[in-house]
């Protein structure tokens, strides 16, 4: 069945996204959606800027989903609660051909209870899948019972909800529109006045103020131990707004020269230019995967939260690499392992033995194309599956008796 079978100029998504990451997944989805359907899908429901530019009139701001951690929710619960009665409301008045919440689960997930119960017949779709193989598992039996399709980033994730009735499309991970694997390195190290000769080290300590703050300490000092056998290295730090100051003030000092650089573009063109990687454990592991870049991974977190973690976590590796190939095929080095030693000794290796870095590269190369990388991108698949439910919802509806 082809997205086109539903263009008929009567194509009503109802999109949901609470937070930046799943506004741009509905921005792609919705573009893609209208190429499938020649233009003639209509769009309604909650976004934000990205969504918006793609033609979405939002409810209302997405900015008052987009919460985090049980303080900072409680004094907005009363409007939250607020906000999913009258998305509720709006669902049930237009009446759409299928409501897809984007992520967001805390909100969107309530929305589609809400709505099951109101009018079963309205297709609900959630995407991108619940992480139920790291834990919860119980969550794959509670989608089943609310949703009519789940639409899954990972390759590994549909059998864990397909078990429990619930139809599941691996659609493909929206890293690989982002453009990773398509930087132009010598580009870059013209621009940065980098020799041929010199060594280059991407160096990405994440996005989070904490994690930030825990991990620059240790990666001055990885490339402190790195110096002596590396003269010619030069670190490159992409960093986010969010974090750029903070950044900026802690690598004034560092060991060797160093160069911070903002924005997609630079960052996909650093990977490029460089022959290694350290790295905060998060997606930026897959667009380095995507990049084809040997990594090392690092991560510390507060041992109150590991102690935490570790009774609820049921997963051997952190990095989404690992996990897919189930095995350690790019070095993590977590907790007491984030040690400045290990960090150097890792990485050394990856900068000096030929054969460690084309195992690595030849590993990420099968991750890659389980992405969905060299395939139909993601949000084409995505919106695909989703104008498919929509129309085997249309033909499985009762014929009206003519008189």
């Amino acid at each position: 069945m082809n997205g086109q079978d539903v263009a008929d100029g009567s194509t009503t998504l109802f999109l949901i996204a609470g937070e930046p990451s799943g506004d741009a997944l509905g921005a792609r989805l919705m573009a893609a959606a209208k190429r499938l359907t020649g233009g003639t899908v209509r769009f309604v429901g909650i976004g934000g800027e990205r969504m918006t530019a793609e033609g979405l009139v939002s409810l209302f701001p997405m900015a008052e989903l987009t919460l985090f951690g049980i303080f900072e929710l409680l004094p907005h619960l009363p409007n939250l609660i607020r906000r999913i009665d009258q998305t509720v409301t709006e669902i049930l008045r237009v009446r759409p051909d299928a409501v897809v919440g984007i992520d967001s689960p805390g909100f969107t997930v309530r929305v589609a209870k809400k709505i099951r119960s109101a009018d079963p017949a309205i297709p609900l779709i959630h995407y991108v899948a619940p992480t139920v193989w790291a834990w919860k598992p119980k969550r794959a039996a509670k989608y089943a019972a609310i949703y009519d399709h789940l639409l899954a980033v990972l390759p590994f994730e549909p059998p864990y909800f397909e078990k429990e009735g619930l139809a599941c499309t691996f659609v493909g991970h929206s890293v690989v529109e982002g453009g990773a694997g398509r930087g132009d390195g010598a580009g870059f190290r013209q621009r940065h006045g980098i020799a041929a000769a010199e060594r280059v080290v991407a160096v990405l300590p994440g996005s989070r103020k904490g994690e930030v703050s825990r991990l620059l300490p240790d990666f001055r000092a990885t490339l402190d131990l790195l110096r002596p056998s590396h003269p010619n290295l030069v670190a490159v730090v992409p960093t986010v707004a969010t974090v750029r100051d903070r950044v900026a003030s802690a690598i004034v000092d560092w060991p060797v020269r160093t160069l911070l650089v903002e924005g997609d573009a630079e960052k996909y063109d650093a990977f490029a230019a460089a022959d290694a990687a350290l790295a905060a454990s998060g997606t930026v592991a897959l667009e380095l995967a995507l990049a084809r870049l040997p990594t090392v991974i690092a991560y510390r977190l507060n041992p109150v939260t590991v102690a935490l973690y570790r009774r609820l976590i049921r997963i051997k590796y952190v990095n989404l690499v690992n996990l897919m190939v189930d095995r350690m095929l790019v070095p993590e080095l977590l907790q007491q392992d984030c040690r400045p030693d290990r960090l150097a000794a890792e990485l050394g290796r990856l900068l000096d033995d030929p054969a460690a870095r084309q195992a690595q590269i030849d590993g990420v190369t099968e991750v890659a194309q389980w992405l969905g990388q060299g395939e139909s991108p993601p949000s084409e698949r995505a919106a695909r599956a989703i104008l498919d439910v929509v129309a085997e919802h249309r033909s499985n509806r009762p014929q009206a008796v003519k008189p």
